[in-house]
C-alpha cells in the first residue's frame, strides 16, 4: 500500500515534569512515548492498558519475551526492543511502522510478522536468524521482500483460517446481484499489503467471484472492474454454459489502445438469463464523450469530467412470455412484451473529485431516461411516450460514493441543489440544462432533477459497508429499482462482522473473500401488467 508519511520519535527530544503546583490546578499532561529502561526482565500487565502510546521505548534490557497482550496497544507505530534477550515473537504486533529488534537471541520469526504491511524499519541485526531469512533480508528492498515472503507463507495460521465465513443471511424485504470483481491488475500488493500474494493472484481469485456468482443463482448480473480479456476468457464461455447471454463494454481509453493494452483494460458487464429474458436493445454511455458535447458554459466539465473514461452499460430486455405465464400460473392470452431495463455503471474514485461522480450520475440517468424514451418512440408506444417509468428500471452501480453523498440524494429522492456542496461551487448548472432527466434540469428552481421514481434495495443500515479495505470500509455499492412496478423481497445480508473480528481481517481481498468490495444480492418482484395492451406491449400496472 502507498506509505504515508511517518516522523520516527526523536531520540533527542525535549520532555518536561509537570510540578505539583500544576497537577492540584488541574493542567492535563499529554505524553505518548514511553520509555523503559534499568534492566527490566518483565513488564507489568497495566502496561497494556496505555492504549494512547505511539511509541514504546524498551531497549537495553533483560527481556525474554513479549506477551501477546502487546497488540492491545492500537495505536503504536514505534517499538524498540534493541539489545534484550528476546528469544520469540508474538504473532500478533499490532499495526507497527518502526521496529526493531537488532541485538536479541531471535532464531525464527512467526509467519504473521508479514502482516505488518505498514511496516517501514525493521532492524534484525545481532540475531541468530536462519542464513535464508539474513539473505533475503539484506538484500535491496529487503524488508519488503522479507514481509511478502513471510506473508505468503502464513497458509493455515491465524490470518488463513481454515474455516470459511459462516453463509450471509437472507434478509426478507427477477433476482439482480451486484459484484465489483477487483480487476487483477489493480490487485497488487501496493494496494493490499495485508493480503498474500497467492491469494492476489487472479487465477486463485477468479474461481472464488464465480462460485460466489453461482450460488446467487441470479437472473441478472452486474459486475463492474471485468478486464476485458477476462471477459471473453472465462466470464463469458463460464456464465454462457451456465445460460447466461452478456453485454460487456470497457472504459473508454480502450478506443485508444494497442490490442496488446486493450485488452487489460477494465470495463462493466451484464448477464442476463436466457431462459427468462430476450436482449432487445444494449447501450454503452460515455462519461467523456458527454462531458465534451455539452461542455459549453463550464470549465469543470472540461477539465474535471471529461478527463475521466467511466461508463455505464444498459440492456433493454423482454421479459419471455412463458416466464410471465410460469409465474403467473395461468395463460396470459393478449400479452405479448414485458420489458425490463437493466443499468450498470462504475463511477470515478477519486474521494476528492464528489463533482465528477455527481455529474456522472446525472448524465448517466439522463442517458437512461433517452433510452426509455426512444424504446417506447420505435416501439410506437405514443399513447405513454414520456412516461419516465413506463419501463420497470434496475440500476446496479459502484457509485464510490457514500449514502449522505449528493450522488445517492439526486438518486433516491429525483433531485439535487445545483448549489450542492458536492458540486464544490463549480459552475456546473449550465451544462447539466442540457441533461433531459425531467425536462430542462434547473431551469427553473436551481435543482437537477429526475423522474425515476428509485429506492434502494437495501434499507438504511442493512451493510455497514459494501467495501472494506485497511484504509476504508464504507457503502459505495448499490441496487436500485423503480416503482411501482419492481418491489424487493428479500436481499442478502453483510458478513458476519463477529467471523472479521475474530480472525483479525482488517481488510480484503482475502484469502476467503476474493474482492474488497463485497457482493449485493437483490430478489426483486416484476408486477406484471393488466390485461389492457398498447400495441401488443403492456404497461405494468399494480396487482
Amino acid at each position: 500500500m502507498p506509505k504515508e508519511k511517518y516522523d520516527p520519535p526523536d531520540p533527542r527530544r525535549m520532555y518536561t515534569i509537570m510540578s505539583t503546583e500544576e497537577a492540584a490546578n488541574g493542567k492535563k499532561s499529554y505524553w505518548a512515548e514511553l520509555e523503559i529502561s534499568g534492566k527490566v526482565r518483565s513488564l507489568s500487565t497495566s502496561l497494556w492498558t496505555l492504549t494512547h502510546l505511539t511509541a514504546l521505548h524498551i531497549g537495553d534490557n533483560s527481556l525474554c519475551h513479549i506477551p501477546p497482550d502487546i497488540a492491545k496497544l492500537q495505536n503504536l507505530v514505534y517499538l524498540d526492543l534493541s539489545s534484550n534477550k528476546i528469544r520469540s515473537l508474538p504473532a500478533e504486533l499490532g499495526n507497527m511502522v518502526e521496529l526493531l529488534l537488532n541485538n536479541n537471541q531471535l532464531r525464527v520469526l512467526p509467519f504473521e510478522l508479514g502482516k505488518l504491511f505498514q511496516l517501514q524499519t525493521l532492524g534484525l541485526k545481532g540475531n541468530p536468524l536462519a542464513q535464508e531469512i539474513l539473505n533475503l533480508y539484506q538484500e535491496h528492498d529487503g524488508t519488503r521482500k522479507l514481509l511478502k515472503n513471510l506473508l505468503g507463507n502464513l497458509s493455515g495460521t491465524k490470518l488463513v483460517s481454515s474455516e470459511q465465513p459462516p453463509p450471509r443471511s437472507w434478509i426478507v424485504q427477477a433476482d439482480p446481484v451486484l459484484s465489483d470483481v477487483l480487476c487483477d491488475k489493480y490487485a497488487t500488493r501496493q494496494l493490499y499489503g495485508y493480503c498474500p500474494s497467492w491469494a492476489l493472484n487472479w487465477e486463485y481469485r477468479k474461481k472464488s467471484i464465480m462460485q460466489e456468482i453461482l450460488n446467487c443463482s441470479a437472473d441478472i448480473i452486474s459486475l463492474q472492474e471485468v478486464e476485458t480479456v477476462q471477459y471473453y476468457s472465462y466470464f463469458l464461455p463460464e456464465l454462457k454454459e451456465q445460460g447466461y447471454e452478456s453485454f460487456f463494454s470497457p472504459k473508454s481509453r480502450a478506443r485508444t489502445m494497442s490490442d496488446c493494452d486493450r485488452k487489460h483494460v477494465d470495463g462493466c458487464a451484464i448477464f442476463y438469463r436466457t431462459e427468462k429474458f430476450r436482449l432487445v436493445q444494449k447501450h454503452t454511455v460515455e462519461f467523456n464523450q458527454l462531458a465534451m458535447a455539452n461542455s459549453e458554459g463550464s470549465e469543470a466539465m472540461l477539465n474535471r469530467v471529461m478527463t475521466k473514461d467511466n461508463i455505464g452499460v444498459a440492456a433493454l430486455l423482454e421479459v419471455r412470455k412463458e416466464m410471465m405465464e410460469q409465474s403467473a400460473g395461468k395463460s396470459l392470452h393478449g400479452m405479448e412484451k414485458q420489458l425490463l431495463l437493466v443499468a450498470n455503471a462504475h463511477m470515478h474514485w477519486d474521494p476528492a473529485y464528489s463533482d465528477v461522480k455527481l455529474v456522472q450520475t446525472v448524465m448517466f440517468l439522463s442517458e437512461v431516461k433517452n433510452i426509455v424514451d426512444k424504446a417506447t418512440r420505435s416501439l410506437k408506444l405514443a399513447s405513454i411516450s414520456g412516461e419516465t417509468n413506463a419501463v420497470p428500471l434496475v440500476l446496479c452501480a459502484d457509485l464510490n460514493s457514500l449514502p449522505d453523498s449528493g450522488v445517492v440524494e439526486f438518486l433516491s429522492s429525483g433531485g439535487v441543489d445545483s448549489t450542492h456542496k458536492d458540486f464544490q461551487e463549480l459552475r456546473y448548472i449550465d451544462s447539466l440544462t442540457n441533461f433531459n432527466c425531467n425536462g430542462k434540469n434547473g431551469a427553473s428552481n436551481g435543482r437537477i432533477t429526475h423522474d425515476f421514481k428509485l429506492k434502494s434495495a437495501y434499507k438504511n443500515g442493512l451493510m455497514p459497508y459494501t467495501n472494506y479495505t485497511f484504509d476504508f470500509k464504507g457503502i459505495i455499492d448499490y441496487i436500485f429499482y423503480s416503482q411501482p412496478t419492481l418491489n424487493v423481497l428479500g436481499v442478502l445480508g453483510p458478513l458476519d462482522p463477529h467471523w472479521l473480528h475474530e480472525n483479525n481481517i482488517s481488510g480484503c481481498p482475502h484469502p476467503h473473500i476474493p474482492s474488497d468490495h463485497f457482493s449485493l444480492f437483490a430478489q426483486l418482484e416484476l408486477l406484471f401488467p393488466n390485461p389492457s395492451s398498447v400495441n401488443g406491449i403492456h404497461l405494468p400496472g399494480r396487482r
